[in-house]
């Protein structure tokens, strides 16, 4: 049966569905109006395949206690091997109910109570939360904007604050959510290294390690043998095929004391089997999903291709930052005189857009805004036409 959702440029109405893109601006404080462009899920339908195996298994309609055999194991392992090069085990994992979940379990268990774990700002406001919630500290090896238009490390800035600080864990976002980066081999290994010199711990969210446009991505543990010893990586299908709310990640842990300490945080907040119809899904995805995925790719990395040439065109004094991978897209309004405040005002009650504000990322997020392009050209031509009247 050939796959059928192909076609993303369609529109489809996701209101009055509970959809929180869509249905809860304003209980988020936001006009009820809003075009939203912020959460990062897409607009598309997913595969077809998908979709088939969920129907199929709902049909069964006993939806008790259920686990996963080998198969879906072989399943990720596959997609891993195929599309990222990497040899896992089956040893390695443990399925969680999202990545977000995964931080704050690797928070709890490799460091106690005001300890300070290292990020890397503007980054995925998560980050932040999971490590303030949990009574830690935060302390950010803020990346720089070179003049290649691309973020870079702080090597220095990095040791330093793992030297200073007595830092244990670091979350590493890779590739890089609001930037944009996909970091080579050369940077992981700079930062890796530093990690094994001073026994840190790295947590690598890979969550959107299948959306690269330009270089390669690095599985971190990948790239050199120690690493498998520091390592937890965190992937899902939740964004390469629009699954977010089906709340299934594969968590591979290859060190067995770290994958131990881990299992006991994700038993002891009450978390045993998931949702049959995010395993489901999960294993569905990986199985069938690639010429969908294939599709898609190819379609976002389109709308890609087309906000960079119109915010070079048609938004004097905006710039948009290199994207590398992500189907987030960071632009810099700096350069429009406007302060971050009235910046966000703008977007909010005169363009009638729902971004996400750099300022959520971190205090260097400031001047910025992340507009999400998973979605049908139609609705991205209607955003940065919005963008341009109030700019």
């Amino acid at each position: 049966m050939p796959e059928r959702n192909l076609n993303f440029d369609e529109i489809i109405d996701r209101k009055n569905t509970n959809c929180l893109k869509y249905d809860f601006a304003k209980r988020r404080g936001m006009p009820e109006d809003v075009l939203p462009l912020w959460v990062a899920d897409m607009d598309f339908k997913t595969s077809s395949y998908v979709e088939d195996e969920l129907v199929r298994r709902s049909r069964e309609a006993i939806f008790g206690y259920s686990e996963v055999q080998s198969e879906y194991y072989e399943t990720v392992a596959e997609w891993m091997r195929i599309q990222h090069h990497w040899e896992t085990d089956e040893r390695w994992l443990i399925k969680t109910p999202g990545v977000v979940f995964a931080l704050a379990m690797a928070v709890k268990a490799y460091t106690k109570k005001g300890d300070k774990v290292l990020i890397q700002q503007p980054v995925y406001y998560p980050f932040s939360e999971v490590i303030e919630d949990n009574e830690r500290v935060v302390v950010s090896n803020d990346l720089y904007l070179g003049e290649d238009n691309r973020y870079h490390i702080d090597y220095e800035d990095f040791e330093r604050k793992i030297q200073e600080h007595g830092i244990k864990l670091f979350l590493l976002c890779s590739p890089h959510n609001p930037v944009g980066r996909v970091w080579s081999r050369e940077e992981l290994i700079k930062i890796g290294d530093i990690c094994l010199k001073y026994g840190v711990i790295v947590v690598s969210d890979e969550i959107h390690n299948d959306f690269v446009f330009q270089g390669q991505h690095h599985v971190f543990p990948s790239l050199k043998k120690e690493y498998e010893d520091i390592s937890i990586v965190c992937t899902s299908p939740s964004k390469t095929f629009n699954l977010a709310s089906m709340m299934i990640s594969n968590i591979f842990i290859p060190n067995r004391t770290l994958k131990q300490k881990f299992r006991k945080q994700v038993d002891a907040a009450g978390i045993s089997q998931l949702g049959v119809l995010g395993l489901v899904a999960s294993e569905a995805a990986y199985k069938y999903g690639n010429e969908w995925y294939q599709a898609m790719l190819a379609y976002v990395k389109s709308n890609i291709d087309y906000v960079e040439e119109y915010v070079r065109t048609n938004l004097k004094n905006v710039r948009m930052i290199t994207t590398e991978g992500t189907y987030l897209v960071w632009l810099d309004f700096r350069d429009t005189s406007i302060d971050a405040d009235e910046l966000d005002r703008r977007i909010i009650h005169e363009a009638k857009l729902w971004l996400d504000s750099g300022k959520v990322f971190g205090d260097v997020g400031k001047g910025f805004q992340r507009i999400n392009v998973a979605c049908p050209r139609k609705i991205l031509t209607e955003a940065l036409e919005r963008i341009r009247a109030i700019v």
